[in-house]
């Protein structure tokens, strides 16, 4: 429920924006124009993806489509260590990518420890498209693909590979606070460093209607077999038309244990804004767990059905960008609780 003071304070700074001709900034941030399509990603690595999401967007795309095409753009990345190709392998030396979809009807697919696919999104769209199934894993995942036409490839770069031969020298696994979020050359990085992150998209198109995709390469140098939240709907993407949607970042198992982007949803529905909902589900991890939350990061960033975004972390150091027609390379830091 909303409280009478967040009540009139907001219908304050609404007829306070109506008299000066200005936007209403201070409690929701980000609110377009009515019927106009926005789009927002975790970290910078969110921008690129962003843009390519816009081009389908700009055109009165369906956001489903836009959400997909976008997120391509980290999968092909060798680069981005966190995100399928070039990825940071598992502790055994193998790739495995995890990834989400999820429309506006609440439709959604999933693959999880899927190997050799460069595109897992494209596959968990298949998945929700094509199956009476939610989530295909493993080895069934990708005979799923093959059989749908996706090829066959080779998911580990010579930059990844190095550094996980580096990591197997001394083989100590103590994944070090938003270092997915810094600008490492792939060669150089060392072995006691964890790329550990995902991206998380979500959409609104021109007729209004919400999709979001999540896709990683998972936790650096894991236990093999080892999936965390971005596959998992409800804890690392979840999308309703009526209300808005979420999705998560940073360590896999929290969010999982809190089922933390049903949870943003649903306080959204609430009353909450973006950012307020976020926030309560950060403070959620931190009051179960408090000794265990001052070692790890965990964001989420929200979008609600009128465009107004938000995003909350535990730790500082979270980005996430945003574009809609006012602004395509935007980049926000998040607030967060330390």
């Amino acid at each position: 429920m909303i409280n009478r003071r967040k009540f009139i304070a907001a219908t304050s700074l609404a007829g306070a924006s109506v008299l000066s001709g200005s936007k209403v900034m201070a409690e929701f941030p980000g609110t377009p124009i009515k019927n106009s399509p926005i789009v927002i990603s975790t970290w910078d690595f969110g921008i690129a993806a962003n843009a390519a999401a816009w081009q389908v967007l700009k055109d009165k795309g369906r956001a489903l489509d836009a959400v997909e095409k976008g997120v391509h753009v980290p999968e092909a990345d060798p680069n981005n260590q966190s995100v399928g190709y070039g990825g940071l392998p598992d502790r055994d030396g193998r790739v495995t990518v995890d990834a989400c979809i999820m429309d506006d009807f609440g439709n959604c697919g999933s693959v999880a420890a899927l190997e050799h696919i460069l595109h897992p999104i494209s596959v968990a769209r298949r998945v929700m498209e094509k199956t009476p199934h939610v989530m295909l894993v493993g080895a069934g995942a990708l005979q799923f693909a093959l059989d749908q036409g996706f090829k066959k490839e080779n998911l580990l770069t010579p930059e990844s590979e190095k550094a996980w031969k580096e990591w197997l020298k001394t083989a100590k696994y103590n994944p070090e606070i938003n270092v997915e979020n810094r600008l490492f050359s792939p060669a150089k990085l060392p072995g006691n460093q964890y790329n550990h992150d995902t991206i998380g998209m979500i959409a609104l198109d021109a007729a209004g209607n919400l999709s979001g995709a999540c896709t990683t390469s998972g936790m650096a140098y894991k236990m093999h077999g080892r999936v965390g939240d971005s596959p998992i709907i409800g804890a690392g993407l979840y999308i309703d038309n009526e209300v808005g949607g979420a999705t998560s970042t940073g360590v896999g198992e929290e969010v999982i244990r809190n089922v933390g982007s049903f949870l943003v949803v649903e306080l959204m529905r609430q009353g909450y804004s973006p950012e307020e909902a976020c926030k309560e589900a950060v403070m959620r991890i931190i009051r179960k767990k408090p000794d265990t939350a001052k070692q790890i990061q965990v964001g989420f960033l929200a979008l609600n059905k009128k465009g107004q975004y938000g995003g909350f972390a535990i730790q500082k150091g979270f980005s996430f960008a945003v574009c809609d027609q006012n602004d395509q390379k935007q980049l926000v830091k998040s607030p967060s609780y330390y």
